[in-house]
């Protein structure tokens, strides 16, 4: 054999590089599709005094174009992979991207409540359907090896979005008032799709192949295991996350600027966090999947005894935005690790699993937080996130027994 052979001709060579190069920049497309649902999706939070008066809507009425997003997520997630078998998954990511242009046009140009409602209900189905595909996506992407430094680019555009999302929306709608801030979705949802289109291959879906729905993935007991880890482990951050504002009000007793400094410095952290966790889950899946619950609730407990002082209090929550940011990238590659065939199944029982956890996890804590203060809602959180750990570790047994 010749070393030609061996190592393959330049014209090989080269159309991997450029195959590479292409899979990497439909990442990048998919990264600021990321950037741009996550601004969408949390943009009311810091206007929906100025959407509710334009559209004479009490703030509550106003803030169910919030949850009502969550809702269809939930829907899509569990049934997108089977209710859009046969299609290839290119255009349905430029499908859900053009429904994220419709979807800004809608509430940017809501007249009324319905018009509203009904932009936020098409936003939940994008969000949904395009989380609930991300991982299998990547997969088919990049090389495997490369999986979770691709998740974790998608993350550090979730990270950014989370960051910017509400002080900008606040600062801009000052500007160009709130349709004007929503209207700013529909240029980038354009350049997303024009991007997509450029990079994204053709991906035909296994039609033939009989695929699991959502939830019949939770007939393997290492899928149990798992989604009951994710689960504890968003609704103890939430339980916690949701309640930050009035804990550093009344009990840190920062004001408005220095609240608003903290949180910017924990939205940092996070986009440094899901680096690193990406990193560490490619070398060793299970090490974050454990560390990470096990050291947010460290850092509630602490929170709990140190409260009252504004520097270990901030950099308990740099620490908190560090991991808990990252802390999903891990699960995402789990997906991709003990799913490789059922990744869009699993993918969207995954974010149904997530985005229940996360109201039932703020639900939860309100009530602890209004009964019995903070302390007892923050180490409830630290007791579903050390439970968190616990099966991540079943987990990591259970996948070692199967390996062996």
């Amino acid at each position: 054999m010749t070393e030609q052979a061996i190592l393959g001709s330049p014209e090989t060579s080269a159309r991997g590089q450029s195959s590479d190069r292409t899979g990497w920049g439909a990442v990048l497309a998919l990264a600021l599709c990321v950037s741009t649902l996550i601004a969408s999706e949390f943009m009311p939070v810091s206007i929906l005094t100025p959407i509710a008066s334009d559209l004479h809507l009490t703030e509550g009425a106003a803030g169910q174009a919030i949850s009502v997003s969550g809702l269809f997520a939930v829907l899509t997630s569990l049934s997108i992979s089977t209710m859009t078998r046969g299609i290839d998954r290119r255009t349905l990511l430029l499908s859900l991207t053009a429904l994220m242009l419709a979807s800004g046009l809608l509430v940017a140009f809501a007249p009324n409540f319905a018009m509203l409602m009904a932009g936020r209900a098409l936003l939940g189905v994008v969000i949904g359907g395009f989380w609930s595909m991300s991982a299998a996506t990547v997969m088919r992407l990049v090389p495997e090896r490369q999986v979770p430094r691709a998740l974790a680019m998608l993350n550090g555009g979730n990270a950014v979005a989370t960051t910017v999302a509400a002080p900008l929306g606040s600062f801009l709608g000052q500007y160009i008032g709130w349709r004007g801030a929503f209207f700013l979705v529909v240029p980038l949802a354009v350049v997303t799709f024009v991007w997509q289109w450029l990079t994204l291959p053709s991906m035909p879906s296994e039609a033939a192949k009989e695929q699991r729905s959502a939830l019949g993935v939770l007939r393997r007991p290492n899928a149990r295991l798992g989604m009951a880890a994710v689960a504890l482990l968003f609704a103890g951050q939430f339980a916690l996350f949701t309640y930050l504002r009035p804990f550093l009000e009344t009990v840190t007793r920062l004001d408005v600027s220095a609240l608003s400094g903290v949180l910017l410095v924990m939205g940092i952290a996070g986009v440094i966090g899901t680096w690193l966790i990406g990193r560490m889950a490619a070398r060793s899946l299970s090490t974050p999947l454990i560390l990470a619950p096990l050291a947010l609730a460290a850092i509630a407990c602490g929170l709990v005894a140190l409260g009252s002082f504004a520097g270990p209090t901030t950099a308990l929550l740099t620490l908190w935005g560090m991991i808990g940011t990252g802390a999903p990238v891990a699960w995402w590659t789990w997906v991709a690790r003990r799913f490789p065939d059922d990744a869009e199944s699993a993918g969207g029982l995954l974010v149904a699993v997530v985005q229940l956890a996360i109201t039932l996890g703020a639900a939860g804590g309100g009530i602890l937080f209004d009964a019995a203060g903070y302390r007892t809602t923050f180490l409830a959180s630290a007791g579903l996130l050390g439970a968190s750990a616990l099966l991540a570790v079943l987990d990591a047994r259970a996948s070692c027994s199967v390996e062996a």
